[in-house]
């Protein structure tokens, strides 16, 4: 009777991991079908997203989002090959929750969109400009305040779920380049030159 147990017990582990093997390659297939063809993707405007976030080194930090107004992006062999994306810097709003009486959102928003920073009234739109990609790292031309300079997007990643393709990654910009040059006029705090973002790009249908 043991023998007997011993080997139905091999027989359902046997049928169970045959199952599983077969589940793994069911979802690879699924995947691979779903890799976007050759072309021009269009991006869903109102899906699509960049987040930032700007650092008070050792006090707090700032983040919010951007919207998209337009874009697109091509796609050679599953990888990001090139396209553009145009942001509007005028559309700040912030999503940390750092603030009080003195300090407000509605503050911030207009110290960031002045002179001192991001200068919207003069420059309302940000924009990237892709020319190629290795691997998971996506290069390109990003234009802040009219100034243009070349940068990497890392952490690259295209995925499909369902009908939705993300196209993901992170891009870590030094805003002095850009002549965003503002400085606390405090000595014990100290603004980070970097500047992050996190973008989301969703393939319109």
């Amino acid at each position: 009777m043991k023998q007997i147990t011993l080997l139905g017990l091999a027989f359902m582990a046997a049928l169970s991991f045959q199952s599983c093997t077969s589940s793994e390659t069911t979802e690879t297939e699924e995947a691979e079908s779903a890799m976007l063809e050759d072309g021009t993707v269009n991006l869903d405007l109102a899906a699509s997203s960049v987040e930032w976030k700007g650092v008070m080194l050792g006090v707090k930090e700032h983040t919010g989002n951007v919207t998209i107004t337009e874009g697109s992006v091509d796609i050679t062999g599953g990888a990001v090959s090139g396209g553009k994306f145009v942001v509007d810097l005028t559309s700040i709003v912030p999503t940390d929750t750092t603030y009080d009486e003195n300090s407000t959102k509605e503050k911030l928003v207009g110290h960031l969109s002045s002179p001192d920073f991001f200068n919207v009234e003069e420059f309302p739109t940000a924009t990237f400009e892709i020319t190629g990609s290795t691997g998971t790292t996506v290069t390109g031309n990003l234009t802040v305040r009219g100034i243009t300079n070349e940068e990497t997007v890392e952490d690259v990643a295209i995925v499909t779920v369902g009908d939705v393709t993300n196209i993901t990654g992170n891009l870590t910009f030094d805003r002095k380049k850009y002549d965003v040059s503002f400085d606390v006029p405090v000595k014990e705090m100290v603004l980070s030159n970097d500047v992050q973002l996190s973008i989301n790009l969703v393939a319109a249908q």
